[in-house]
């Protein structure tokens, strides 16, 4: 790629290449992710969504937004302060992703059930409390989905004492296409700019929701979906659509 390439519409075209690739080679993929989220949803179940980093963004975009799933959690290393007692401090630590045990209180303060599926977002799919993390959930019984890049963690070596990587331990694997690195524009002389992945994983966890809700809709059921607050009545429906999951699911400003 040509340093002509870093620029704006550069950006656009070549970001729209791979999501224009992603949608119709992942079909399959979204397909079988989809059939997980639905078969969640009627068991009762929770989606415990959990990542660090910027995949953070990926885990919003399926946990407590408008137009989204209701039994939906988020999980994250803020955990500890919000709801595990630890001091503010404690997210200070820059190796707190790589601390052993981190995952396994994260996991018991979100007490989550065995329906409950786990849908875990990582780029490299290799940090520490990431793999530990879907350790537990598989340990636990729960289904896995993973959403990384395997363009990634095939090129880096496993950073989890297991030998393991994300996309070793799930059940689906949806690829977000992302490089090694994230950054998609080659620089010239070295680097690149421009990261990829929130829009690839957007895109994957917003095919995977549409497929659920139509799999519930052919079955006859209604999917359990949030109306944004800002129109006349959707704070109160969606107030009343949470009660059946009280106590599971956490909504914070955060």
């Amino acid at each position: 790629m040509s340093d002509e390439s870093v620029s704006a519409e550069g950006f656009a075209r070549e970001s729209l290449a791979v999501l224009r690739d992603l949608t119709e080679s992942a079909r399959e993929e979204v397909a079988r992710a989809a059939e997980l989220i639905a078969g969640c949803v009627r068991s009762d179940g929770v989606i415990q969504a959990f990542g660090t980093g910027h995949s953070q963004a990926i885990v919003l975009e399926l946990a407590g937004r408008a137009g989204g799933l209701v039994p939906t959690n988020r999980l994250s290393i803020a955990d500890l302060v919000l709801y595990g007692g630890d001091g503010p401090g404690v997210l200070d630590d820059p190796l707190l992703e790589r601390r052993e045990g981190v995952a396994e209180r994260i996991y018991r303060l979100a007490e989550p059930r065995p329906q409950d599926l786990f849908v875990i977002i990582s780029n490299s799919g290799v940090n520490n409390v990431i793999v530990e993390t879907a350790l537990l959930a598989k340990e636990r019984g729960h289904r896995l989905l993973a959403i990384t890049s395997l363009a990634h963690t095939r090129a880096v070596p496993a950073g989890h004492p297991s030998g393991k990587k994300l996309a070793d331990l799930a059940d689906v694997v949806l690829d977000n296409r992302a490089p090694r690195g994230d950054a998609l524009l080659e620089l010239p002389g070295g680097g690149a700019v421009c990261a990829l992945s929130t829009l690839t994983g957007v895109m994957l966890v917003q095919m995977a929701v549409a497929e659920a809700s139509k799999l519930l809709l052919d079955a006859g059921e209604r999917p359990p979906v949030y109306v944004s607050a800002n129109v006349p009545g959707g704070f109160e429906g969606n107030l009343e659509l949470e009660k059946r999951y009280a106590g599971r699911i956490r909504r914070t400003a955060s």
